[in-house]
């Protein structure tokens, strides 16, 4: 049975960092595209970054610069390191694994940014 389990969530001072994990079981990220999206109160979903199964990545334009989507496949996780956070950041991040003819998303972990 596939679980993706998100941790690394917290309050942090604008200008500071904080790096999230998705892992995985019942499923291997290499074999997937892998998806960080955010949704903050009020607001639509956004993509974030996506890595591919090759391991090429994509950013929103929001977040180039400041964040970077990596993966480990011997622990089967994949992270968002995030720095210079600023207040617009603050929402509930989620990842998503995607294959050809199946998807499955973890339950999220909320980041806030605030002085």
């Amino acid at each position: 049975q596939v679980q993706l389990v998100e941790s690394g969530g917290g309050l942090v001072q604008p200008g500071g960092s904080l790096k999230l994990s998705c892992a995985a079981s019942g499923l291997m990220f290499r074999n997937f595209v892998t998806a960080w999206y955010r949704q903050a109160p009020g607001k639509q979903r956004e993509l974030v970054a996506t890595i591919t199964g090759g391991g090429s990545t994509n950013y929103e334009d929001s977040v180039k610069g400041r964040f970077t989507i990596s993966r480990d496949n011997a622990k089967n996780t994949v992270y968002l390191q995030m720095n210079s956070l600023k207040p617009e950041d603050t929402a509930v991040y989620v990842c998503k694994a995607s294959a050809i003819l199946q998807s499955y998303w973890g339950q999220g972990t909320q980041v806030t940014v605030s002085s």
